[in-house]
């Protein structure tokens, strides 16, 4: 069998709606990778590292403008990370955009407003002006940006036309539109100021895919599913983000639903949760709107786009060409691969606000690749992930009578021996935590040698396994800045 497998997603639904035409993908150039997050995620309660220097936003708290892409700690915030995928079986393939209409079931939030957004009843008047749309971008927001991009793009020029002109903007609109070099660069930094991301040496090389002009739910599922395919890239993992529509003054832009783009589904039974626990919640969801699913270890969750506050959310099956997986084997014991684990290859983060100068676009899905210990020390052991620790632990023959055989050490080890070795194999892109570790000092001190700063939250940075062993342990970090912009920043509710 094939280390590397595309499912066959075949369904036996009809669709309610036709699918939408499906563009052609754009070319892309070749880029290098890592991730646009952290790559390490502390369980809760686990101990924290040494003592920060002063200022410092420390452990797993979550602040409203939380650092740079906060996330409850039991799910990553990784361009890399984030466990789950997902798979089908049912009878019939579809189409990219098909989908089906919601139950009419709506979540807490759906019935909310989203915090700072104007109500329906704002609107725009023909000359383009906006009624109340007054501080709905911050001026002093946008004009820092607009200073900072000029100031760190040579053969960008003075910055003055340009900020006068975004503030007349704002003035008349309520907001401004970037330009797409703006827009580009600011997508860019975002990733750089991401405290939580071991990855961000690679943060030039984010190819950033403009989608402003996009807003509907089955132009959004198209996009993301091409998203995909770019990212993929046969294996070889390119660093991708696709920005749609942002808020505006009385119109809040689309959501996605998902965590990730690509997850794998949680199904309750009598005897627990079968699959990925952190995928019921949205599975039960999808299911409500009409899902037809079975109850394996590895279903892919289809996406789930909203269009509008209190709207039906859409849903879709990911189609047969987006989703890569790889089977796990060991190098050195067979049996390992009776165990039937396997994981997808892109990590693309789906539900946070990317923030550039005051504009938040709250569909801006983004991934990097993985490092191993994402998925080998936390999606496939925490307890309330796949926990294959004691698995793992049995097959290898290990006393696990007490925990100070260290037995789930050594089957943590060799777990993840198994995911670096499987995606080695089966030739797609991963780092392991030394390399990586290594990779992210040398970022240190190329920021260092520009005069910036390299916020870092070392509980997010140090690596689940052997954190010891790596450099980036042994030393502190410049202090955290929850204010820092432009940043990917936890999504308000509706």
């Amino acid at each position: 069998m094939s280390l590397i497998f595309d499912r066959l997603r075949t369904r036996s639904i009809r669709s309610t709606r036709r699918p939408a035409p499906v563009p052609a993908a754009a070319p892309v150039p070749a880029t290098g990778g890592g991730c646009p997050f952290a790559h390490a995620h502390p369980a809760p309660g686990s101990p924290r590292g040494p003592e920060p220097v002063l200022g410092t936003v420390h452990g797993t708290g979550v602040q409203h403008r939380v650092d740079v892409g906060r996330a409850d700690p039991a799910r990553p915030v990784g361009g890399e990370h984030r466990a789950d995928g997902e798979h089908r079986t049912d009878g019939e393939h579809r189409s990219d955009t098909e989908r089906r209409s919601g139950s009419g079931h709506r979540s807490d939030s759906e019935h909310r407003p989203d915090a700072g957004h104007r109500s329906d009843t704002e609107h725009c008047a023909d000359d383009g002006h906006c009624a109340d749309a007054e501080h709905f971008t911050d001026p002093d927001a946008a004009a820092d940006f607009v200073r900072q991009f000029h100031r760190e793009q040579p053969g960008a020029g003075d910055p003055t036309g340009r900020v006068l002109a975004v503030l007349d903007e704002i003035d008349r609109t309520g907001t401004y539109q970037h330009t797409p070099a703006e827009l580009a660069y600011g997508a860019r930094l975002a990733w750089r100021n991401a405290a939580r991301c071991i990855g961000r040496l690679y943060w030039r090389s984010l190819v950033v895919r403009d989608l402003r002009h996009l807003a509907s739910a089955d132009d959004i599922a198209t996009e993301c599913f091409e998203h995909l395919r770019v990212a993929t890239n046969g294996g070889r993992i390119r660093p991708v983000i696709s920005v749609f529509a942002p808020d505006r003054p009385g119109r809040p832009a689309a959501r996605i639903l998902n965590q990730q783009l690509v997850r794998y589904a949680g199904h309750p039974t009598g005897h627990g949760i079968v699959g990925d626990p952190a995928g019921a919640q949205l599975a039960a969801r999808a299911r409500d709107l009409g899902w037809k699913c079975g109850e394996e270890r590895f279903e892919v969750l289809p996406l789930l786009v909203q269009e509008r506050p209190g709207a039906r959310p859409e849903w879709y099956e990911l189609p047969d060409d987006t989703t890569l997986e790889v089977e796990l084997t060991h190098p050195d014991h067979a049996w390992f691969a009776e165990l039937g684990l396997r994981w997808y290859t892109v990590p693309a983060i789906s539900d946070m606000t990317l923030e550039i100068g005051g504009v938040r676009y709250p569909t801006a899905p983004f991934n990097g690749w993985y490092m191993g210990t994402e998925i080998g020390a936390r999606n496939l052991a925490d307890a309330d992930r796949y926990d294959m620790l004691a698995t793992v632990a049995d097959r290898l023959g290990l006393d696990t009578s007490s925990d100070r055989t260290l037995w789930r050490d050594r089957a943590l080890v060799e777990l993840n021996v198994a995911v670096l070795h499987s995606f080695q194999e089966a030739g797609v892109t991963i780092a392991d935590h030394h390399t990586e570790s290594e990779r992210f000092l040398k970022h240190v001190a190329q920021e260092k040698r520009l005069g910036r700063p390299t916020p870092a939250d070392w509980s997010w940075i140090v690596p689940p396994v052997s954190g010891g062993l790596t450099p980036v342990y042994h030393r502190y970090y410049d202090p955290v800045d929850p204010s820092l912009r432009p940043a990917f920043v936890v999504r308000e509710p509706w």
